[in-house]
């Protein structure tokens, strides 16, 4: 081949060669690019998600949309308490020598107490709903708001058998929270709390509403407490305390108040007031400055399937009247003719399922009014008119008499063989201790409860069992209404029960300072 048809050639093979790129180009078979590593090309579009997903969101825009309108009204609250000065002779020294010991001492810490908890604001003029314990005994309150604002805050009024307090902070325009009604709630509903739990302002948590109705036993040291808690699986810690449980309607339904835990820590279980309550107790507060509050003056347990079977109950629902509050004479209940060991199964017409329903029903209502109760007494129905009183003064005690004539109570315990008991007079030591009132003195103080006899504590009953620490068996009320103020006088009303029967006891608790009935299976 000549010379000349090479350049030909080649100049053809290069021109085809361009053409095809130029080709593969257009039709992007083929990319130009430098000769390096390239960079990894991520994808930006959107996946279409399935309809779960869209629901997904959706609820997740529920709560965002909770947090986002409902935490401005939230406050941190901070309590500060002056140390009191210890008084002359408090540490218990011979005069004299406390101040030959005191050169020896460290000096005091005059620091003030601090504590933390959480509230929300219910009116844009500066009013805040908390606990009764966030702010009792506190010197002075510190109140922070979601802008970073704070306040100087006064208490308006303070309710201990409630919980609830309600705060004040000189303020105008303020955000607010929308009260619902804890009522409607339902277990199993969605509710977040919101709060400052361990320093952590304006925490928002979200769970379910476990259970309504909670007792807590003796967390409100009062007799005339109401307890009545929404249960949540929403973390409550230490520092939401006051804050609001709210509905995914923005809603407070209550006021973070308790957690139920080992190490008092989180651990699954909180508890909060229902906001019905808590409303009644800051109207009352605010106008009248203390909580006008009807009570019917009783004691009252839970029903069980004993005292079910003794009050001759189809079905275990109700309220079992333990005894009466009597501070200054008889109870509104007693003055109507109720009981111990009545069972309070309606309240005008409306039926009474368990303590908490009752509390709630006489709750709804104001002293001096008259409500009808429908009571079941060991197979009778009964209905009682009952003007509705007010909690007698805290300061008002039963001081007991030196009283001469009890001295000669005394002796060896005895035993009852068919409860598994020993019992013993009440010795007159007990009586000045104790302040025994004079109707209770003359029964039999419980010494020794066997853990095989029937009087022994059923864990799952709440009405069986007798305490060796402060019981005093004052009467037998079922099957035979008699007193009890002798070992013959107990047997007696331990013979008149057949076999698998029940024996019901009227005890009164020197420790608790009130009556209740015990239902002991006799074997």
């Amino acid at each position: 081949m000549s010379t000349g048809s090479r350049i030909k050639l080649g100049a053809a093979v290069t021109v085809a060669f361009l053409c095809g790129l130029i080709f593969a180009s257009g039709f992007n078979l083929t990319r130009l690019s430098w000769a390096q590593a390239s960079r990894p090309q991520f994808s930006t579009a959107a996946l279409t998600p399935p309809p779960s997903v869209k629901m997904a969101d959706a609820f997740s825009d529920a709560f965002e949309w909770v947090a986002t309108n409902v935490t401005p009204a939230v406050v941190s609250i901070q309590a500060e308490t002056q140390p009191k000065p210890q008084a002359r002779g408090q540490n218990n020294m011979p005069p004299g020598l406390d101040q030959f010991f005191h050169q020896f001492q460290m000096p005091p810490n005059n620091q003030p107490e601090e504590s933390s908890g959480s509230g929300f604001i219910v009116s844009r003029d500066g009013y805040i709903l908390t606990n009764n314990h966030v702010v009792a005994g506190a010197d002075k309150l510190t109140v922070k708001l979601l802008d970073n604002r704070t306040f100087k805050a006064t208490v308006v009024g303070r309710d201990p058998t409630t919980d609830v307090a309600v705060i004040k902070i000189d303020a105008d325009n303020l955000p607010t929270v929308s009260l619902g009604e804890d009522s409607a709630a339902k277990i199993g509903q969605w509710v977040v709390a919101i709060g400052n739990p361990l320093g952590l302002n304006f925490t928002v948590t979200a769970g379910i509403v476990s259970a309504k109705g909670r007792q807590l036993g003796n967390l409100l040291k009062s007799q005339y407490s109401i307890q009545d808690y929404i249960q949540t699986d929403a973390a409550i810690n230490p520092g939401n305390s006051g804050g609001p449980l709210v509905n995914l309607q923005g809603q407070v339904i209550g006021i973070n108040s308790a957690l139920a835990s080992g190490t008092g820590y989180y651990a699954g279980y909180g508890f909060a007031i229902p906001i019905s309550l808590a409303r009644k107790v800051m109207d009352d507060l605010i106008r009248y400055g203390k909580v006008r509050r009807a009570v019917l003056g009783v004691s009252i347990t839970e029903v069980d399937a004993a005292t079910a079977k003794v009050s001759g109950l189809a079905s275990i629902h109700g309220a079992l009247v333990g005894g009466f509050t009597d501070d200054n004479g008889p109870s509104p209940a007693e003055k109507a003719g109720m009981e111990a060991g009545d069972v309070i199964t309606a309240v005008n017409g409306q039926p009474v399922k368990d303590v908490a329903s009752l509390q709630r029903m006489i709750r709804n209502y104001e002293p001096g009014q008259t409500v009808n109760l429908d009571v079941m007494r060991y197979g009778q129905q009964k209905t009682f008119a009952v003007k509705l009183g007010t909690p007698p003064s805290s300061a008002t005690t039963t001081v007991a008499s030196n009283d001469q004539g009890n001295n000669s109570r005394g002796g060896a315990a005895k035993a009852e063989s068919r409860l598994g008991i020993s019992v013993a007079p009440v010795p007159s030591g007990m009586v000045q201790q104790d302040s025994i009132p004079t109707e209770y003195r003359q029964g039999l103080l419980v010494t020794n409860v066997s853990p095989t006899g029937p009087a022994y504590p059923d864990p799952s009953s709440t009405s069986t069992g007798l305490d060796p620490n402060g019981d005093i068996i004052v009467r037998s009320m079922y099957p035979k209404r008699m007193e009890i103020h002798s070992l013959d006088d107990l047997t007696k009303a331990v013979n008149s029960v057949k076999k698998g029967d029940y024996l019901q006891l009227l005890v009164y608790n020197a420790r608790a300072q009130q009556t209740r009935p015990v239902n002991i299976q006799i074997q």
